[in-house]
């Protein structure tokens, strides 16, 4: 199943269409819209009507809430944006267990989704999983990461984050089906956009919204630190995810910049105190890349670091990433990985890749819809990459800035 194709960016260039300046109604709290149609001597009532309309149907605009009296539709349309997704191009993988979405915004933005079905198995139901972007872009520049490759565009409005569960939910209601589990791995970080993300799961898990519980909800960040801690003071209960990718501030420094701001003790620290604080395992993603962190040696700096607490780790193979000199781990080096680190007592779990012929990994498609690169700007990232992991692998930290804005 394909949408509308969207049309192909120049590459390197940035939206030049202006952002719709009306607010996008998923982002709007009950309070804030109540009080909208009380001032227009519409009955309070009527908020539970545009709700219901917005996260428990089918409904794609404001002319397809027929419950709603015509005039009504009208000043909503023009006050607010229904939904904030626009064009939308899906592509199935998986015999269609695997649907990536690639949504443009109002200013042209290109933002990515991934919706996974697993299929009931024993004593496990039926699950469907979202993969949510929090920015258009990322600043973060993680090598092994196509996002990483298009640079930041913006952080997402609360509304533009919601519209792309709203859109995966409405497709799945088609067949009956609802949406089970949202996590927020796709592009951008997370907490470098912490009061939109936090707003967009305040939507999700209120039972007048979509009503998704909070322990359905997983928010992964590549080590801002201070953004854990004040989670860690909300006290929520929705899962820390920390891409963590090695143990070794050299090596880290290289594969999430980040390292440089917020060395892997400080972050591990964070996470472990977030645990204990919410009772909440932590998981950490290592992204297994051939030769660079799937050493017997990263094993064992993994397990000292993660000695004795609550948490487990996801071993996942490196996604091909165009203008990247890696590549995944073998399948047998992960599976000894997983083994030291169990050993060890940390659960562990690998992650097969799904959809990685529709590019299905965080960023690709964006990327693809991006243009390639020029020849030269190629040749001087692969350079960097080889100097920075050659240095790490060496010991030696990093003494790269931060790209701006990233880690203040």
């Amino acid at each position: 199943m394909t949408l509308p194709i969207l049309p192909r960016e120049p590459a390197g260039e940035a939206p030049i269409a202006r952002r719709d300046p009306r607010p996008g109604l998923s982002g709007v709290e009950p309070a804030e819209l109540r009080s909208w149609l009380v001032a227009r001597d519409m009955p309070a009532w009527r908020t539970r009507q545009v709700f219901d309309a917005l996260w428990r149907g089918t409904a794609a605009s404001t002319d397809d809430v027929r419950t709603l009296p015509g005039p009504l539709r009208a000043a909503i349309a023009e006050a607010f944006r229904f939904d904030t997704v626009g064009d939308t191009e899906i592509r199935l993988s998986d015999g269609g267990l695997t649907e990536k979405a690639l949504h443009q915004l109002s200013d042209g933005a290109l933002v990515e989704s991934v919706l996974m079905h697993y299929p009931a198995r024993g004593r496990q139901r039926e699950r469907h999983t979202l993969c949510i972007s929090s920015q258009a872009g990322c600043a973060v520049g993680c090598p092994f990461c196509a996002t990483g490759e298009l640079g930041f565009t913006r952080d997402l409005e609360t509304a533009e984050i919601l519209d792309q569960v709203r859109h995966a939910a409405r497709r799945l209601a088609l067949d009956g089906r609802r949406l089970t589990n949202v996590v927020f791995m796709g592009m951008g970080e997370p907490l470098l956009n912490l009061d939109n993300v936090l707003a967009a799961i305040a939507a999700l898990s209120d039972p007048a919204r979509f009503g998704l519980g909070a322990r359905h909800v997983t928010v992964s960040t590549s080590g801002v630190v201070p953004g854990i801690e004040r989670l860690t003071a909300l006290g929520p209960q929705f899962t820390l995810a920390v891409s963590l990718h090695a143990a070794r501030d050299p090596l880290r420094d290289a594969l999430v910049p980040l390292n440089r701001r917020w060395p892997v003790a400080d972050v591990v620290r964070a996470a472990r105190e977030h645990a204990r604080a919410t009772g909440r395992r932590i998981t950490y993603e290592v992204t297994m890349i051939d030769g660079i962190n799937d050493t017997p040696g990263d094993a064992a700096a993994l397990a000292a670091l993660l000695a004795g607490d609550h948490a487990h780790v996801n071993l996942i193979p490196m996604n091909p990433v165009a203008h990247t000199p890696w590549q995944a781990s073998p399948m047998p080096v992960i599976e000894g990985f997983a083994a030291k680190l169990r050993a060890s007592g940390i659960s562990t779990t690998i992650r097969r890749n799904r959809g990685q012929e529709i590019g299905a990994a965080c960023g690709q498609l964006a990327a693809e819809r991006a243009g390639e690169p020029t020849a030269p700007a190629v040749a001087r990232r692969r350079e960097r990459i080889v100097r920075e992991s050659a240095a790490a692998l060496r010991g030696e930290r990093s003494r790269e800035p931060l790209a701006s804005g990233v880690g203040d």
